[in-house]
């Protein structure tokens, strides 16, 4: 068993973004692709962006305890995190890089304990976090102020991570984390 970076965050506070930029500039690391069981959203590509499973294929890999961990982050949307993936990552000898809800963050964290570094990205203000919603036009407005109203609960987790970190400018956030991240990988 290797190493584990988890970050998680409201939907729109940058996680995926910084993730991405940790990504390119520190050698070594590797996503853990998420299986989800909602539909794909813009260009997202089955097997990169996410495992797209139907809810019954998503059921039979949890009667088959297929994961590590998994959520019903949304009323009939689940997501999770395949054993296969992390079995997959370390035979490369890398570090996995999580991208995941709240709760499975924390669960993550909970299983893996010094293994893992949990790190929340909070956004500067649940406003702000409107606006990058709005911004990427992915979702319908039903769907934001659902995600709105998530956030105010996924907020009260973040004293559950090892690293909290403001995302109101992502170049300082993206330099934050990689400091952390690489304090992390050489101990």
């Amino acid at each position: 068993m290797g190493k584990l970076i988890i970050f998680s965050a409201p939907s729109g506070s940058g996680k995926t973004t910084i993730v991405r930029r940790l990504m390119s500039s520190i050698e070594g690391l590797e996503f853990s692709v998420s299986a989800t069981s909602r539909q794909p959203r813009g260009v997202e590509q089955n097997g990169q962006d996410y495992y797209f499973l139907s809810a019954e294929e998503f059921d039979r890999k949890i009667e088959e305890d297929a994961f590590v961990e998994w959520e019903e982050v949304y009323a009939g949307t689940k997501y999770g995190t395949l054993r296969s993936e992390l079995e997959r990552i370390w035979s490369k000898g890398h570090t996995i890089l999580f991208d995941v809800d709240v709760k499975g963050g924390v669960r993550l964290k909970d299983i893996f304990g010094q293994d893992a570094l949990s790190v929340f990205i909070m956004p500067p203000s649940i406003e702000e976090l409107r606006n990058r919603l709005v911004g990427r036009a992915t979702d319908s407005p039903e769907k934001i102020e659902q995600r709105l109203a998530k956030a105010g609960e996924e907020l009260g987790y973040a004293d559950r991570f090892d690293v909290v970190v403001v995302n109101d400018n992502l170049e300082e956030a993206v330099e934050r984390v990689a400091e952390v991240v690489g304090e992390f990988i050489a101990c």
